[in-house]
């Protein structure tokens, strides 16, 4: 009987927990359990319902536990990256933790950058900016003088707060740690000097555990709940960017001018390249990327892109309309429009919480002069259109910053399953696209413990055992319409 790896792996609209079994050359992944995830608005704030999603979490774990007993080894915990809980004297939880959309985010940036300058704050930490960070958040409770920071002494990341609760043990892990603007990519320490300026509280900031690290058994109580007393906790890249990476069926060693880039697609998409050092320049501060932490001393040079948000929030709008559409229905309809008529940026603020997504393309189209799009099928091809443009221009910064030439376009996670929006990103890109394996995030965070444990040697073992394990998609550029000139329109359009 072989062994099995449980990945706990929880997204920004929906988790599941997964049984990973190892032959010694494939992994052959089943879902055992999944849930529905998303923020609580209450009090005109957004919250994540940590109690809720907690509970899913150890169902998720009886279930594996009733399927596979005492197979069971390890398990690791990945989930998004930024939000954080607070825990108090006696590791009290303070409060539910804020929603990377809470409406407290508004502004913000300028209201740091009076404090801190832009420049002063890439050059300690080398992320992009954005109001979600984890600095931000902080500066927000700031501003609004919430009592949360007073009574604060420990800032956990989501999974580090999930890992918590299993174990008992508080660790900031690596690749989850560098989402929070608060850490210094080229020492791999929190950036306490920035804290200071500030006048956030540095006592919040704990030990910095590297992906790999064995946390220790679940917690008795957790044990007893679930009915198996002799799982590990394994850190994996917590980030779920990071596993998703560590999932990609590349053989290029690591190096500072990669061949290829990645795009990790779903409700946001994440393009970068992996790379043996942070990049850290005026260059990489114009073009407003990030140096995240990956698994094996990687970094990850990257831009988030808002993805597939989009279109799940038309999805949902028509829904609630009584028009109800499948995932299939859509792309179809998509497919069967005319292309490249009209643009939109995706990353523009009115598509971040808009209150019908529909209209508020329509809306952007106008203002900019363009074709409205007006059937479900002409909107969601607008979207989808829009997202490979916005990925053929990361393309060209990533070029610029490492210097060297692109040649595959790698694509993992749940957008892997849209077809046309692969073939489109290829057609925009004009390269080859390897779309696979659909479940990275999940294989990344096997792929870890299974080196923890002594199972796999390496992370070029362990990239191996995906290309045995998975089948992948490959597209090529199809020339049949004009993506050039649709790119310089996109261009004049998101400015």
């Amino acid at each position: 009987m072989q062994q099995v790896y449980l990945a706990v792996d929880i997204g920004g609209s929906s988790g599941r927990v997964v049984g990973g079994e190892f032959d010694g050359q494939k992994v052959r992944l089943e879902e055992v359990y999944r849930f529905e995830n998303g923020g609580s608005a209450a009090n005109e704030r957004m919250y994540w319902d940590m109690l809720k999603q907690w509970d899913h979490i150890v169902t998720g774990l009886s279930a594996a536990t009733e399927k596979y007993g005492e197979r069971i080894i390890s398990l690791g915990l990945d989930t998004w990256g930024v939000d954080f809980g607070l825990l108090g004297k006696n590791d009290e939880l303070i409060s539910n933790p804020f929603h990377y959309r809470d409406p407290q985010l508004d502004g913000i940036l300028e209201w740091g950058f009076e404090r801190v300058s832009r420049e002063e704050i890439f050059a300690q930490t080398g992320l992009q900016f954005m109001e979600i960070n984890s600095l931000f958040q902080l500066l927000a409770l700031q501003r609004r003088e919430s009592p949360i920071l007073d009574f604060a002494e420990h800032m956990l990341m989501i999974p580090d707060l999930f890992n918590w609760l299993l174990t008992g043990e508080k660790a900031n892990e690596f690749t989850n740690a560098t989402t929070t603007q608060l850490l210094n990519p080229k020492t791999g320490e929190w950036a306490i000097g920035l804290m200071e300026k500030f006048g956030l509280p540095e006592r919040i900031l704990g030990n910095i555990a590297l992906p790999g690290t064995k946390l220790g058994k679940l917690r008795s109580s957790v044990a007893k709940e679930i009915g198996h007393a002799d799982i590990e906790v394994v850190l994996p890249g917590t980030h779920d960017t990071a596993s998703a990476v560590m999932a990609v069926p590349s053989v290029q060693p690591l190096s500072n001018q990669p061949n290829w880039c990645y795009i990790s697609s779903g409700t946001w998409s994440l393009m970068g390249v992996e790379v043996a050092d942070p990049i850290i320049n005026e260059r990489c501060l114009e073009l407003n990327f990030t140096n995240e932490g990956g698994v094996g001393g990687s970094v990850r040079v990257l831009k988030n892109i808002t993805g597939l948000w989009i279109v799940q929030q038309c999805r949902q709008a028509w829904n609630e309309e009584g028009q109800e559409y499948s995932w299939a229905e859509l792309v179809n309809l998509a497919a069967a429009s005319k292309p490249l008529q009209s643009f939109i940026d995706p990353d523009h603020s009115s598509f971040g919480n808009p209150g019908s997504m529909p209209q508020v393309i329509g809306q952007f189209c106008s203002a900019t002069g363009q074709i409205v799009p007006e059937t479900p099928g002409e909107i969601v091809r607008c979207a989808l259109e829009s997202l490979a443009l916005k990925y053929h221009s990361v393309l060209g910064m990533l070029e610029s910053l490492t210097g060297g030439a692109i040649e595959i376009v790698h694509i993992v996670g749940g957008g892997t399953q849209n077809k046309l929006l692969c073939q489109m990103t290829a057609d925009a890109c004009q390269r080859q696209v390897v779309a696979g394996p659909m479940e990275a995030t999940a294989t990344g965070n096997l792929l870890v413990q299974l080196i923890a444990n002594g199972a796999v040697a390496n992370i070029a073992e362990a990239r191996q055992i995906v290309t045995n394990s998975f089948t992948v998609d490959t597209y090529t550029p199809d020339t049949a319409y004009d993506w050039s000139e649709a790119a310089e329109r996109f261009a004049g359009i998101v400015g």
